[in-house]
């Protein structure tokens, strides 16, 4: 645990270190800000309709719930641009021969950087959820709610995740990595969106299927397995890349 929390923090050094993590936390923020205080704006206005209501949806639902949505498509687009360099620059730099020869497993490794990665999402996920307490100062908060969809998109992201870290295993070059995973995510969130009949099976692989009823305040167990074995099987898939650079060294 010691050795991937060490990679982890070497991972948040880098991270940080470059101008890139600093400009997608400051744009993220200036987004999130934007959508919340649209929501905020047409909430106020709706105030007389929604009185007219007995069981009217309340400030959680129409300010916050929709800034989780947008997080999720945004993420969607920038950790590609973060998880691209996790392994891919290291194989571009030809320092991933020491990488794979120090006295730590693969597994470590790829849990390390994946934990890194992951971390630092965390952060991108904690800005909604300061701008949702805010609310608190004014009226009540649905707090349930609140955790659903934080926890959505922390399984969402830490799926972006594992997802980018396999595709930056597979080359050197860290634009392709980043096209790439973007491009498999792209296809997961709407493999979906062209079929009618409920009981296709491709509901079954569709991220966006699945984050649905964390956005709507319910967590079910079959979501829950889909992210946690999603993100299992693209730490294995990497794990497994690794082992195969390290036999070829």
């Amino acid at each position: 645990m010691k050795m991937i929390l060490t990679i982890a923090a070497k991972e948040l050094r880098g991270l940080f270190g470059a101008p890139l993590a600093w400009v997608v936390l400051a744009v993220l923020q200036l987004i999130f800000g934007y959508i919340f205080l649209v929501a905020l704006d047409r909430f106020l206005e709706m105030q007389p309709q929604l009185a007219q209501y007995p069981d009217p949806p309340g400030a959680t639902e129409i300010i916050v719930a929709p800034v989780f949505g947008a997080a999720a498509t945004i993420l969607l687009l920038v950790v590609p641009l973060l998880s691209m360099r996790l392994i891919a620059e290291e194989r571009r730099n030809q320092t991933l021969t020491f990488l794979l020869s120090a006295p730590v497993s693969l597994l470590q490794i790829v849990l390390g950087k994946f934990l890194g990665l992951v971390i630092f999402l965390l952060a991108a996920c904690g800005l909604i959820v300061v701008m949702a307490g805010s609310l608190y100062a004014g009226g009540h908060v649905d707090l349930g709610l609140v955790a659903a969809n934080l926890a959505g998109l922390v399984l969402l992201s830490g799926t972006f995740a594992a997802v980018g870290l396999y595709l930056s295993t597979l080359t050197a070059q860290p634009v392709v990595a980043a096209i790439s995973a973007f491009a498999v995510l792209l296809v997961l969130w709407i493999i979906n969106m062209g079929t009618s009949d409920p009981a296709s099976p491709l509901h079954l692989i569709s991220l966006m299927r699945h984050y649905e009823s964390f956005a709507k305040g319910t967590l079910h167990t079959g979501d829950l397995a889909y992210f946690l074995l999603a993100i299992g099987l693209f730490l294995a898939l990497s794990v497994r890349r690794l082992d195969r650079d390290r036999l070829a060294t």
